[in-house]
C-alpha cells in the first residue's frame, strides 16, 4: 500500500510539473465565457463549447439533456462491468480479479484527475496541442452571474446543453480509453506501476490528443464570414486540418492501442508465453462483457451526437449495422482458415466492429457502415493472428490486434464513405452557411489523406508519451512483479483475494 501511495505521489508530481510547464508555453487563456467544450465528433463540424454569454436566452432541451445522461451511464456500462469482464474472461483463473481491479481502478482514478484537471486542459481555449485551465477544479460551472449552470453547445446554432452533463459524458471517454491499455499488459505487471503510467499517459497523451481533434469555438463562434480564420485557429491542431471523428477512433483506439503496444514491449512477455497454455478461462465471461460492450456502446457512438436527433439515429444504426457486419466476417475468416468459428472469434469480431465505427458512425451512410464492419471483422482477425507473430509482442488481450488495427481501418475509410457520391453527407467546416459539399466538391483521395495524417500524429504522439511513462515508472516504481508473483498468479500476490473460492 505504501508502495501504491509512493507512486501516485510521484506520478501526481510529475504530472503537475509538466501541465503547469506546458501552461506557461501556451497562449494567455481565455476567459470562462468564452471556454470551449467539443464532443466526441467530426472534427471539421461537430465539437461543443461551452455556449458565450451572448447567448444567455439559450435553454437546454431536456429531451437532449436526458439523452446525454442516459448515454453517460451506457458508457459506464462499457467499462465497468463489460470491459473488464470481456478482458477477466480472456485471461487465466488466477489473474482475473487482478484485471477487473486494474480496469475499475483505473477508470475510478481518470475519471477523479478528468474532474480536476483533464477536462480542463481538453476543452478549454490554449492552444492547438493543450487546452488552459479555465476548468481547474471545474470552476465556472455554476454561472453566478445567471444563478444557472453554464451551457456547453451542441451541434447546432444556438442548442445547448448543462456543461456538467458534457462533462461527465466526457469523463467516461477519458476513463475508458485508459482502461483500455491494461489489456496490452496483463497478467504480469505492478498494481502500483499500472496506476502510475496512467497518471503520466492519461495527462500527456489522452488530453492533448483529444483537445487536438475535437476541441473547437463551436458554431455560435462563427458570426460570419469575417470570423471564421480566426476561430479556426483557435481549435485543436487536428481540428483545423479537417480530420474526421466522430467519437473516438483516434482519441480512444489508436491512442490507447499504441500505449499498449508500447507497454507490452517494455514490460515483456509472460514467463512461458508460447511454450505453456494460456487459454482464456471464461469465454461465457467474454461473450457477456462483449454484449455489455456491444449495448453501451450505443451511447458511446451515438451519444457523440450531442443531441437526440437524426445524426444520432444515424449513429446509432451504424454501429448496430457495423458490428453485425463484422461477427459474420470473422466468422467466416475463422472458419476459411481453421474450418471451424469460435465463440471467442465472434466476440472479438463484435469489438472490431465496434471499434472501427467509432469514427465513422456519423460521418458514413448504412452502405459504408456495413462495408466498414464487413472489412474490420477480417482486418481484426488479420491483427490478432498475422500482424501479432509479426510484431513479436506479448499483447495479452490483443489490443493492438483489435484496437489498433481496426481504428486505423475505420479512420481511413471514414474519409472514403462520408463521400455523398457513396451515401455519407460530406461534412464541411463552414458555420456561417451551415451546408454540406456537393459530391462534385468532396474529394475521396484528400479526405483519406487528412485522415492518414490524424492517424500518424496520434501513433507518434502516444508512442512517444507511452515509452518517457513507462521508463519513469520502470525507474521509480518497477513495472513487473516478480517470477514468483507472476506465477503464484496477481490475484493472490497483488490482491491478496481470488476470484474464484473452490
Amino acid at each position: 500500500m505504501k508502495k501504491l501511495l509512493l507512486s501516485l505521489a510521484l506520478g501526481l508530481g510529475l504530472l503537475s510539473a509538466g501541465t503547469f510547464a506546458l501552461a506557461e508555453a501556451e497562449a494567455p487563456v481565455a476567459a470562462a465565457t468564452e471556454a470551449s467544450a467539443s464532443a466526441a465528433a467530426p472534427a471539421t463540424t461537430e465539437a461543443a463549447p461551452a455556449a458565450e454569454a451572448a447567448a444567455p436566452a439559450a435553454v437546454p432541451n431536456k429531451g437532449d439533456t436526458a439523452w446525454m445522461m442516459v448515454s453517460t451511464l451506457l458508457v459506464i456500462l462499457m467499462t465497468v462491468p463489460g470491459l473488464a469482464l470481456f478482458y477477466g474472461g480472456l485471461v487465466r483463473s488466477k489473474n482475473m480479479l487482478s484485471v477487473l481491479m486494474q480496469v475499475m481502478v483505473t477508470f475510478s482514478m481518470v475519471v477523479v484527475l478528468w474532474f480536476i484537471y483533464g477536462y480542463s486542459l481538453t476543452f478549454t481555449e490554449g492552444g492547438a496541442f493543450f487546452g488552459g485551465w479555465d476548468r481547474l477544479f471545474m470552476k465556472g460551472i455554476w454561472d453566478n452571474a445567471a444563478g444557472t449552470f453554464a451551457n456547453a453547445a451542441t451541434f447546432s446554432k444556438g442548442v445547448v446543453l448543462p456543461e456538467i452533463v458534457f462533462a461527465a459524458f466526457q469523463a467516461t471517454f477519458a476513463g475508458i480509453t485508459c482502461a483500455l491499455i491494461v489489456g496490452s499488459f496483463a497478467e504480469r505487471m505492478k498494481f502500483s506501476a499500472v496506476l502510475a503510467f496512467m497518471v503520466l499517459w492519461f495527462t500527456f497523451s489522452y488530453a492533448p490528443i483529444a483537445h487536438m481533434v475535437w476541441f473547437w469555438m463551436g458554431p455560435d463562434a462563427y458570426t460570419g464570414k469575417e470570423v471564421v480564420d480566426a476561430m479556426n485557429a483557435k481549435a485543436g491542431y487536428l481540428w483545423q486540418s479537417g480530420a474526421l471523428d466522430f467519437a473516438g477512433g483516434t482519441v480512444v483506439h489508436i491512442n490507447a492501442a499504441v500505449a499498449g503496444l508500447v507497454g507490452a514491449y517494455m514490460v515483456g512477455k509472460r514467463i512461458g508465453y508460447g511454450k505453456e497454455s494460456m487459454a482464456p478461462h471464461s469465454l461465457t465471461l467474454t461473450m457477456v462483457g462483449a454484449s455489455l460492450l456491444w449495448v453501451g456502446w450505443f451511447g458511446f457512438n451515438a451519444g457523440s451526437a450531442l443531441e437526440a436527433n437524426g445524426f444520432a439515429a444515424l449513429a446509432f444504426i451504424n454501429t448496430f449495422g457495423a458490428t453485425a457486419a463484422a461477427v459474420l466476417a470473422w466468422c467466416v475468416g475463422e472458419t476459411l482458415m481453421r474450418g471451424k468459428a469460435s465463440m471467442l472469434g465472434a466476440a472479438s469480431g463484435a469489438v472490431a466492429g465496434l471499434v472501427a465505427i467509432t469514427p465513422a458512425c456519423g460521418n458514413v451512410g448504412i452502405g459504408g457502415a456495413l462495408v466498414i464492419g464487413f472489412l474490420s471483422g477480417f482486418a481484426g482477425l488479420w491483427g490478432v493472428n498475422g500482424l501479432k507473430k509479426l510484431l513479436g509482442a506479448d499483447d495479452t488481450l490483443d489490443v493492438f490486434g483489435v484496437h489498433g488495427v481496426c481504428g486505423i481501418l475505420g479512420a481511413i475509410l471514414t474519409g472514403v464513405f462520408n463521400s455523398p457520391a457513396l451515401g455519407g453527407p460530406g461534412y464541411v467546416a463552414d458555420w456561417v452557411t451551415a451546408t454540406m459539399v456537393t459530391s462534385a466538391d468532396y474529394s475521396i483521395a484528400a479526405q483519406v489523406w487528412i485522415q492518414t495524417k490524424a492517424v500518424l500524429t496520434t501513433v507518434v504522439w502516444s508512442g512517444v508519451v507511452s515509452i518517457v511513462a513507462f521508463k519513469l515508472v520502470d525507474m521509480v516504481i518497477g513495472l513487473r512483479v516478480s517470477e514468483e508473483d507472476e506465477r503464484e498468479g496477481l490475484d493472490i500476490s497483488s490482491h491478496g483475494e481470488t476470484a474464484y473460492n473452490r
